[in-house]
This record gives C-alpha cells, sequence and structure tokens, in this order.
C-alpha cells in the first residue's frame, strides 16, 4: 500500500502520513506515539494557521461535519481520530506551549498558538505602527481584532491579543488602558520606555 498525499476540498495539502490507518489510533509503542503526536500537532498548527482557526475542542473528534473534519478524519480509509487521544495531543501540545486550555481549569478545549504570542506582539506593533503610523492613539480590543479593513489580526480571540499587548507593555513598546467600553491599548515608538 503506497500513501500519498492529499488536498483537501479547502485546499489543504494533507500529508502522506493522514493516508496510513495506525495514525488514527493510539499506539502500544511509546516511542511511535511520541513521533505520531509530534506529526499530529505539526498538522493541527499548519491546518489551524491555513483555516485561520484558533480553537479546537474534543469534540471536534466526535462531531461530523465541523470546521476540524479534512483534518480529524480520513473518510478515504475510514479513519478518524478518537476523542481520548485527541484530549492526549492538546494536553502535550498544552505542555510545550504550543496551545493554551481556554477557557482555564478545563481541558476539552483548547486556543492554538500557529503564532506564538511573541509572533502575534510582532504582527500586532507592525500593523498600528508602521502600516497605519497611529503612535499615541488609543485603540480597544474590538477594534484591532475587528477593523474595518481586514488584517492578520481579523478575528484574534481577546485573551491572545492580550497576550501580545503583554509582550508589548513588557518590551516598553505598549500601554494597557481601561477605557468605558472595555480595555484599550496605546502604542510607543520602539525606541520609547
Amino acid at each position: 500500500m503506497s500513501f500519498s498525499t492529499y488536498k483537501t476540498p479547502s485546499g489543504f495539502l494533507l500529508p502522506s502520513i493522514h493516508s496510513a490507518p495506525p495514525f488514527f489510533t493510539q499506539q502500544p509503542n511509546a516511542a511511535t506515539q511520541v513521533v505520531f503526536t509530534e506529526q499530529w500537532t505539526r498538522l493541527i498548527l499548519a491546518y489551524a494557521r491555513y483555516r485561520r482557526l484558533f480553537t479546537v475542542r474534543v469534540e471536534d473528534a466526535e462531531v461530523s461535519g465541523g470546521e476540524w473534519d479534512e483534518v480529524l478524519r480520513n473518510p478515504r480509509i475510514n479513519r478518524r481520530l478518537m476523542p481520548g487521544q485527541l484530549a492526549h495531543i492538546l494536553s502535550v501540545m498544552v505542555s510545550e506551549n504550543l496551545a493554551m486550555y481556554e477557557p482555564a481549569k478545563q481541558t476539552r478545549a483548547t486556543l492554538l498558538y500557529w503564532r506564538l504570542p511573541e509572533e502575534w506582539a510582532e504582527v500586532l506593533y507592525e500593523w498600528q505602527v508602521v502600516n497605519t503610523g497611529q503612535l499615541n492613539t488609543i485603540l480597544t480590543f474590538y477594534e484591532i481584532s475587528e477593523p474595518p479593513v481586514p488584517s492578520e489580526l481579523s478575528g484574534i480571540p481577546q485573551s491572545l491579543l492580550r497576550s501580545a499587548i503583554a509582550v508589548l507593555v513588557k518590551g516598553g513598546r505598549a500601554q494597557l488602558i481601561s477605557i468605558s467600553d472595555g480595555d484599550g491599548v496605546r502604542f510607543f515608538p520602539r525606541n520609547a520606555k
């Protein structure tokens, strides 16, 4: 049997391992399971980035027809990732700081870091300061995540945006401000403190 890559209806190219039935099952050999978990992690993050998906839930492996079906199921070989295995993969991703449980204090839903908060901070700073040139202007979180002209930050979850802003605040490039309709942020030049 030969395995091949496969282009999904959304245009995402699945790796050839996605055609291997053992890829979808818990492996008795610990070393093999580690390798499969690493490959699932890369696949989940790549797909999330491609589709701009910020969250994955254990329930996504249970319910068909969702936005994760292209990755978590392979109808060509009649396989799907089981919820328990997805929960294990997500726990490994959280332990490796590639995801975080969102909301906190549960283990069924994660916010994916297909870009780390530090990378989102650079995207945010570049968008705000370089592209718009708005220094010392206060923007609400809503204005950043739902801008009138779509940007790379469109739809970013508030918790991830808050983490990115915290990176900029720590580096002296932004200030978090409480305003009447929520939180806002003011950006400073790179050399400002």
